[in-house]
């Protein structure tokens, strides 16, 4: 394990919450004693699997079960591939102005690289070095039908060295995986869901996430948890509406402390990211 834990995950993730550890690592360190002692930690829809190596270094004594649910472990197992292709591509256009559209030539020669690659080809990061800001593809094809943009990352990617350690990985769904750990003790969900109705095609989920998805996960959640969503979600509408109606859902899910920020997807776009937690 790592001395120091990481503050962004080491390959690209849309909506990975790095913006948010700092309040996170203050949360569970506000509301947990002993090193976690006693404790699980269910990171049911582990993205990044930053919020469950964070909670592992915070609470080396707990159980912290990463649920890859979009299958960024074997992302982290090619990552000597990826920066194998970074340096040819970025070799290839380093003398191109920054930030500005490829020409057609330019394109077709980081395709031939591309197709000419040797190894595992990540195309989430390969999407983050040359696509417009917060654009997501799922496969190369997807990916050569677009503008590229010269914004290859420029600094070198290192070994995860540690990001796992001490994790207990699963993939399965959030519906078995919070059934199994609803009714344990001092069992913490970190909620991390993805937006109502939003495509899941650029990860390994293809289908929405649709309003049964999102009821029957609310049915799952109790405290403690923390829960992060944002106003491209229906997440405090519905806390909104139960609240008005104080039912037993209200009495099981409110009274929890908030955290906002304003999160860019680019310069154009903004919007307000929440975290929200009960214990």
């Amino acid at each position: 394990m790592t001395k120091i834990p990481y503050s962004k995950a080491p390959l690209s993730f849309i909506g990975q919450k790095r913006n948010f550890i700092k309040a996170f690592r203050h949360i569970i360190n506000a509301n947990i004693i002993d090193d976690g002692e006693g404790w699980t930690v269910v990171d049911v829809f582990g993205g990044s699997g930053l919020l469950a190596h964070n909670a592992k270094h915070l609470l080396p004594k707990a159980t912290v079960v990463y649920n890859d649910f979009d299958g960024y472990v074997d992302r982290l197992n090619y990552i000597e591939d990826t920066e194998r292709l970074r340096q040819q591509i970025y070799s290839a256009i380093e003398h191109l102005p920054r930030q500005k559209a490829l020409s057609q030539n330019d394109k077709e020669v980081v395709i031939g690289i591309i197709k000419s690659f040797d190894g595992f080809i990540d195309v989430h990061s390969v999407a983050n070095w040359l696509l417009f800001s917060g654009k997501q593809v799922r496969t190369l094809d997807e990916l050569y039908s677009n503008t590229f943009y010269n914004t290859v990352r420029r600094s070198p990617y290192e070994q995860a060295t540690g990001y796992l350690d001490g994790l207990v990985v699963t993939t399965e769904s959030y519906t078995t995986l919070m059934a199994r750990y609803k009714d344990q003790p001092k069992t913490l969900f970190l909620l991390d869901p993805p937006y109502l109705y939003t495509g899941q095609g650029a990860y390994k989920q293809e289908k929405y996430f649709a309003m049964v998805d999102f009821l029957y996960l609310m049915s799952l959640t109790r405290p403690p948890y923390i829960f992060f969503s944002s106003t491209k979600s229906e997440l405090m509408d519905y806390l909104d509406y139960l609240k008005q109606l104080n039912n037993d859902d209200w009495q099981r899910l409110g009274g929890f402390e908030r955290v906002t920020i304003q999160a860019h997807v680019n310069h154009e776009r903004a919007y307000e990211d929440n975290m929200i937690y009960r214990f």
